[in-house]
């Protein structure tokens, strides 16, 4: 008839066997969730920034960050360029022959065409009367392709706009720190600002 024993050996041993292959199975499952990693941007950190005063022959002066290099463009124009930061910041000068409305609006609208993509426009308003320094200062939120803009004139003979730019795709969150840097650098050319 039957064995017993040989039976029950071949019983057991399929047992063990099944009992090693789950045991293998919940140990190579517990294993954790894998969740991808959002997508994160260096973080920066720059130099304390050291101003210099500039002068040529140009009908006016003003401080700028030593870090940066400047190159004289045409009639009075200028390109400050930060290397590390892949920005430069454009200044363009116009002299003021009645025409102020004029220049204003143009300033004004070169700001606004950033709508588009931007968040928000914060307008500054600047008034040094000692210098005869009026203007006004932009701060452009948002994916725009200029973040920091302004004017400054003396409404009679000068005319000065400046705006930045970054050369990388339009994303605040990822070029903010140097845009905030920049932005420094900008205000404190505007408030250094002086006529000849």
């Amino acid at each position: 008839m039957f064995n017993l024993k040989r039976d029950n050996k071949k019983y057991f041993s399929s047992i063990v066997v099944a009992i090693v292959f789950m045991g293998l199975f919940l140990f190579s499952s517990c294993k954790e969730d894998v969740f991808p990693k959002p997508a994160s941007y260096l973080r920066l950190d720059y130099p304390v920034a050291t101003y210099a005063n500039f002068e040529n022959e140009c009908p006016f002066t003003f401080e700028m960050n030593s870090e940066a290099v400047i190159k004289g463009e045409k009639d009075c124009g200028f390109t400050i360029t930060y290397p590390k930061m892949k920005a430069t910041i454009y200044l363009t000068y116009k002299p003021v022959n009645n025409d102020i409305n004029a220049l204003l609006r143009d300033a004004q609208k070169l700001t606004y065409e950033h709508v588009i993509k931007a968040d928000d426009i914060l307008e500054q308003p600047f008034l040094n009367s000692s210098k005869k320094v009026y203007g006004m200062f932009y701060q452009v939120d948002g994916n725009a392709a200029t973040n920091s803009q302004f004017y400054a004139t003396d409404s009679t003979k000068h005319f000065v706009t400046g705006s930045v730019y970054f050369y990388a795709k339009p994303n605040f969150d990822s070029i903010m720190p140097a845009a905030s840097y920049i932005k420094n650098d900008m205000q404190r050319l505007m408030e250094t600002l002086k006529w000849k």
